[in-house]
């Protein structure tokens, strides 16, 4: 069952970023060859008009193939013989629709929700450290060392964030904003990992549900999710995370398989956080990405003309094999993860 949920989670994702591309490239007048599901051997194929339609044998990634996209073609319908607006909107069509699929599975979570969680302080638990330091009851955290909090969630993953039980809050307070430097929580070291962690003492206040907030939570956690992309790649390159704690497919059918336990609203969030990573993550300015082929789109449409197509190639060529040894790497350290 888990082996089939987890399939069936990547298909969705990856229909859907290539369904983006796939439907601005045949609105902008772009030939599509083929419409792929999965890498490697084709399992079966269709051929509908101009486009084939396949389904591959491994569910991990997926792709359109437009006329003349990675090769130079004088054809009609070519990907280099439309505008380079219409270019750019077929690159980025792919992510928007993972971020568009990722809003919508967060609508239906919040909206199953009894109430929405806020970030406006209820109540403190006795003799609680975070009351002593500054906070009072009524002050709605906003921001937590200087990073704007959109959700509660964005306020725990804050605080997960935290060195040594010391945080610098921004609040309102009375409807003015107060900075609150030090607010310290009291904290234990977990005898299982060694890790320091952090007593969370106080209780915040809900929220009723109405159409209004429930698109507004939905938003709100979609943007969370989004920028939690860029925040990981800095602790990565700062190194508050270790490169070897990245999940690769094994790692995240191993989270998917956790999730099934937990039930079809666990399966879910699991969707969303896999679709909005995918979108983020594809708009990266790196070679072979949706982003890096951007970077050559916005050259081009500030200088007036493309760059010659052989050089993006190569540099497309080399980030390719960059990131199948970067695959290659974090799928080991899920396996040696999945043994200890």
């Amino acid at each position: 069952m888990s082996i089939i949920v987890s399939i069936l989670v990547f298909s969705v994702v990856i229909i859907i970023h290539e369904l983006g591309h796939f439907i601005m490239a045949k609105a902008s007048g772009i030939k599509v060859n083929e419409f792929s599901i999965g890498m490697g051997p084709q399992l079966f194929g269709k051929t509908i008009g101009e486009t084939e339609y396949s389904v591959r044998a491994f569910p991990i990634g997926g792709y359109v193939a437009m006329e003349g996209e990675d090769e130079e073609s004088d054809a009609e319908g070519s990907f280099n013989s439309v505008p380079v607006q219409s270019r750019i909107g077929v690159v980025i069509a792919g992510a928007v629709m993972n971020m568009v699929l990722g809003f919508l599975v967060l609508l239906y979570l919040t909206n199953m929700q009894t109430y929405i969680t806020s970030k406006t302080v209820s109540s403190f638990y006795e003799g609680a450290m975070t009351q002593q330091t500054g906070l009072q009851v009524g002050d709605e955290i906003i921001a937590i060392n200087g990073r704007k909090c959109y959700i509660a969630n964005d306020v725990i993953y804050e605080f997960a964030r935290t060195q040594n039980g010391v945080a610098d809050f921004t609040v309102i307070r009375d409807g003015k904003k107060i900075e609150l430097e030090d607010v310290t929580f009291e904290t234990y070291t977990d005898e299982e990992t060694g890790l320091k962690q952090m007593v969370i003492d106080f209780t915040v206040e809900p929220i009723t549900k109405t159409v209004s907030t429930v698109l507004t939570e939905a938003a709100n956690w979609t943007i969370s999710l989004a920028r939690m992309v860029f925040l990981s790649l800095v602790d990565l390159i700062t190194g508050n995370v270790a490169i070897n704690q990245m999940s690769g497919p094994v790692g995240i059918v191993s989270t998917i398989s956790e999730a099934v336990s937990y039930g079809i609203e666990s399966v879910l969030m699991i969707l969303a956080m896999i679709t909005i990573n995918l979108g983020v993550f594809n708009l990266l300015p790196f070679p072979a990405l949706d982003g890096g082929r951007l970077v050559f789109l916005l050259i081009e449409l500030v200088r007036g003309k493309p760059i010659d197509q052989k050089y993006e190639m190569w540099v497309n060529g080399a980030g390719m094999l960059v990131l199948f040894a970067f695959m290659i790497f974090v799928t080991f350290s899920d396996i040696t993860r999945l043994f200890r």
